[in-house]
């Protein structure tokens, strides 16, 4: 493993906004996991624990046997804050094969798949699972606000999706549109808000001050 500073890292994550399309951003993660997680160290990263701490508290099931969807799983680095609460099935899904490689050397996954989310379907049944999170794609460029739906019927009745995005200036335009669509499916009775955390320090910050917001939603039971 290379010896890289904080200023490699800024530059890498600097160099990932200019890539726009996803055919582009595809090839900047396969490009960037064999660093990524030595980078997002450096970074102090905390939404893979935010996350898990939000989820946590609010789930009452039996975590022995929960099954958990990670969307944009990346290296795993959610589905193990996740081990370490208890919980032991996931299933990870991610854009990026080279992402997807390293998350299947952690022995983490019973099943990986790679999709291109807001491009292609989440490759899943409907209410197959307990748990689905994502975590650090909700943001502009990256995932479509629209994939939230799908994360919801991903879900067994009564089961939880936990989310992040961040709060920086450049994200609030999607930031507001994913909290008007939660917003719209709440009111059509999908779900409903269990928990939301708002974080100031989400990680070193390599142009703003980095914030962030994690949000936990329960599938309604009676969904059809």
């Amino acid at each position: 493993m290379s010896h890289r500073t904080f200023e490699d890292v800024k530059n890498v994550i600097l160099s990932a906004h200019k890539n726009t399309e996803a055919g582009d951003k595809v090839g900047f993660y396969n490009t960037w996991a064999e660093n990524y997680d030595q980078d997002v160290g450096l970074l102090d990263y905390r939404a893979p624990s935010l996350a898990a701490n939000c989820l946590s508290p609010c789930f009452h099931g039996d975590r022995v046997t929960a099954v958990i969807l990670d969307v944009a799983c990346g290296t795993g680095l959610v589905a193990a804050q996740l081990k370490r609460m208890g919980f032991r099935h996931f299933v990870g899904v991610d854009g990026s094969k080279g992402m997807l490689e390293l998350a299947n050397k952690t022995g983490l996954y019973q099943d990986l798949k790679q999709c291109m989310l807001g491009d292609e379907p989440l490759p899943v049944q409907a209410g197959q699972f307990d748990v689905v999170v994502i975590v650090g794609a909700l943001s502009d460029g990256q995932v479509p606000v629209r994939v939230i739906r799908e994360l919801c019927q991903a879900t067994k009745p009564g089961g939880y999706v936990c989310m992040t995005t961040r709060g920086n200036h450049d994200n609030l335009e999607y930031k507001a549109a994913l909290e008007h669509e939660l917003e719209l499916m709440e009111g059509a009775g999908l779900w409903g808000h269990v928990a939301i955390t708002e974080v100031e320090d989400w990680e070193k910050a390599v142009a703003e001050p980095e914030k962030g917001t994690c949000t936990c939603c329960r599938a309604s039971p009676l969904r059809s």
